[in-house]
């Protein structure tokens, strides 16, 4: 299989091949089809991800394929169609994953759009349901409304009942948040986007996924009472929360690694998976694809991450 490794944190990730070996205990062989990428891919390249794997290994947190061997005490057969939460080796033609990281796809959702699907759409439902509690008729502000999972909060907030205000940066990418669901959308360049976001009538909830000056101006923008959802930092930086007003406030902050979920609540993460995919088959859901790329042209993808010129998810197909 040929796949596209990090040997070293201070070079480029190149492309190797190898055999696939026969599946474990509790493994599928799975033939990949498509990886979706995240800004965690351009982290792990650089060993700044909480979880990057020990080099070498093979880039690509999610994907979508066909198992083609099972291993021992698995219930999956050959050719079910699947989608997988990797965690690492989703950029490779082929794959041995864990069977507890695979969901069984619905036959209406194809492979591009369950590669774009999972981390994505899984962050928002869980942060906006289970760590935000947002309600009908509560005002949710999403700081990178635009962006892989910012869009997914505004889509999935907006169908919980909830206004949304979209800040995103410049008028095609808010034009791309308007048109999945938000109420208002703010250029993220405003001069005082605190003010701007008040004027709005402030947060009950702030879903950030870009960190910095934005997250300590959507901090700065909550209700009494609000919630603060700390999803990511692509902006670079962290925000400067100020304590003394959570205090004052009675402001919550809460941290969400989706990832992380496989090990703090599994049960919840697979509910809430079936939930979106459910929602996905039937055609409630569809994630913004902006770009698709052979796996030959998977530097340019990341190059087009990481310099933030795509809206919603970029998509790696493997033939």
């Amino acid at each position: 299989m040929r796949a596209y490794e990090v040997t070293d944190h201070t070079a480029a990730p190149h492309f190797v091949d190898r055999p696939l070996p026969a599946p474990g205990p509790g493994q599928l062989a799975v033939e990949i089809a498509a990886c979706g990428l995240n800004f965690a891919d351009l982290l792990m390249i650089e060993g700044k991800y909480q979880d990057t794997p020990p080099t070498p290994f093979v880039l690509g947190l999610e994907a979508a394929g066909t198992v083609t061997a099972a291993g021992p005490g698995t219930r999956l057969a050959p050719g079910t169609r699947v989608a997988i939460y990797a965690g690492q080796g989703g950029l490779a033609e082929a794959g041995l994953f864990e069977e507890a990281r695979c969901t069984v796809l619905p036959e209406t959702i194809d492979f591009e759009t369950a590669a774009a699907f999972q981390i994505a759409y899984g962050t928002s439902h869980l942060a906006l349901t289970q760590r935000g509690r947002l309600a009908a008729g509560e005002t949710l502000v999403v700081l990178g409304a635009a962006g892989g999972v910012g869009l997914t909060a505004v889509e999935i907030g907006a169908r919980m009942g909830a206004r949304v205000i979209a800040v995103a940066r410049g008028p095609e990418k808010c034009a791309v948040a308007k048109d999945a669901g938000a109420a208002e959308v703010v250029d993220a360049e405003t001069p005082d986007l605190k003010a701007a976001l008040k004027k709005l009538g402030g947060a009950d909830v702030v879903y950030d996924a870009v960190g910095g000056d934005l997250g300590t101006a959507g901090f700065g923008a909550l209700k009494p009472g609000g919630r603060f959802l700390v999803i990511g930092f692509a902006g670079g930086a962290q925000p400067h929360l100020k304590l003394n007003h959570a205090l004052v406030k009675n402001l919550e902050i809460h941290g969400l690694y989706w990832g992380g979920y496989l090990n703090l609540d599994p049960a919840a993460l697979h509910r809430s998976m079936r939930a979106l995919f459910a929602l996905a088959a039937d055609g409630s859901l569809k994630p913004h694809i902006s770009a698709t790329f052979p796996l030959d042209q998977v530097a340019d993808a990341l190059e087009m991450l990481r310099t933030r010129r795509s809206t919603g998810k970029i998509v790696v197909t493997m033939r």
